[in-house]
């Protein structure tokens, strides 16, 4: 019988030559974890870690711990690139399994493109601006930004928390009790009090990413799963607070903005314990760069505020591309997300089925 773990490294050894997610790949390291692992509770349960120096990270020792197997480093924004662009594999440029001329996003690009090619069920990642989120969405897999502070964060800034992208939430809410100490499940309770903001209240979202995430909360709301509550999020942009936290210069003017929009998050999560907003402003763009639209406008606000915030894949674009609803809770409630996640992405109105295969790789 073919163990989970060789099934992996030969997905791995099929794909990756065309998908470069992986920069590097530890066939015999992984072999050789295998007999240990397999009578620990997550099972010999292969993963990738994120970047060269992802094995020495928090998430990936205790993983490790647990009983998962670490089978390779994955692809992140090689060298002159922009870090929310592509990454850079071991055999060229990252590309994006649902469209080759299309990015994965960053910075966790080969995470993302690793979990969505099945190549592994599991990679961890860390999220500064939308790390973890941008390239789920993209690459219509879930991923997970954790509260600020509850791992140890791999920002002196304290705005990266680490993160998990995985095949389905329910492979993250099985790997997260492993992390965290303490961790208790909280399945959710449908429908789950929710407000939609398309928008935050200022920034500029594509018109088919919009229709895209609507749809797909319209979809939860008519089949029970969210009960939507009127009401919006408008906060202020948040890209100069965060730009002057990250250069380690904020200013009297940043801090202000940083604070209103914290009153406002307060306030709403005051009132229910879920917000929904796409994960980007726009569908993923080509490989030469974004333009002059952040795919970090909807993401970074909660790095400021160090709330926990989740990908769900919603839908595609027309001309099929992944679109990420972004489901946001309060600070500490990551058990209530995931669970919340959980529920949304096997009960009723679920877009994306799970196991969807990207074209290049069916």
């Amino acid at each position: 019988m073919t163990s989970a773990l060789e099934e992996s490294l030969a997905r791995i050894d099929r794909l990756d030559p065309e998908l470069c997610a992986f920069t590097e790949v530890w066939h015999e390291e992984a072999r050789a974890r295998l007999e240990t692992a397999l009578r620990l509770p997550l099972a010999g349960l292969p993963f990738a870690v994120k970047g060269r120096t992802g094995i020495r990270s928090y998430t990936a020792r205790r993983l490790i711990a647990a009983g998962g197997i670490p089978v390779g480093a994955t692809s992140v924004p090689g060298p002159g690139t922009a870090w929310r662009t592509w990454g850079q594999g071991a055999h060229g440029r990252t590309v994006n399994p649902w469209r080759r001329d299309r990015t994965p996003g960053g910075s966790s690009a080969g995470s993302a493109v690793a979990v969505a090619a099945g190549m592994v069920e599991l990679a961890t990642g860390a999220d500064g601006a939308g790390s973890v989120r941008i390239p789920a969405a993209w690459c219509g897999v879930f991923g997970l930004r954790t509260t600020a502070g509850l791992l140890p964060s791999p920002d002196r800034t304290g705005l990266a928390s680490a993160g998990l992208l995985a095949r389905s939430a329910a492979t993250a809410a099985r790997c997260l009790p492993h992390l965290v100490e303490g961790y208790a499940p909280r399945p959710a309770r449908l429908p789950v009090p929710a407000v939609y903001s398309p928008d935050l209240g200022f920034a500029r979202v594509d018109p088919e990413v919009e229709r895209v995430t609507r749809g797909a909360v319209e979809a939860l709301a008519a089949a029970g799963a969210v009960r939507l509550v009127p009401g919006v999020c408008d906060l202020l942009d948040p890209a100069e607070a965060w730009q002057a936290v990250r250069a380690g210069a904020p200013t009297p003017a940043t801090d202000r903005l940083r604070a209103a929009n914290n009153r406002t998050l307060d306030a709403l999560f005051d009132r229910v314990p879920l917000l929904l907003t796409p994960v980007t402003p726009c569908p993923p763009h080509g490989h030469e760069g974004p333009g002059d639209v952040y795919s970090t406008a909807l993401t970074w606000a909660f790095n400021l505020s160090g709330h926990p915030a989740a990908s769900l894949p919603a839908g595609f674009t027309g001309d099929g591309c992944p679109v990420g609803l972004q489901l946001v809770a309060g600070r500490g409630q990551d058990a209530a997300l995931l669970g919340t996640a959980c529920a949304l992405e096997r009960g009723p109105g679920r877009v994306l089925p799970a196991g969807t295969a990207p074209p290049l790789i069916r």
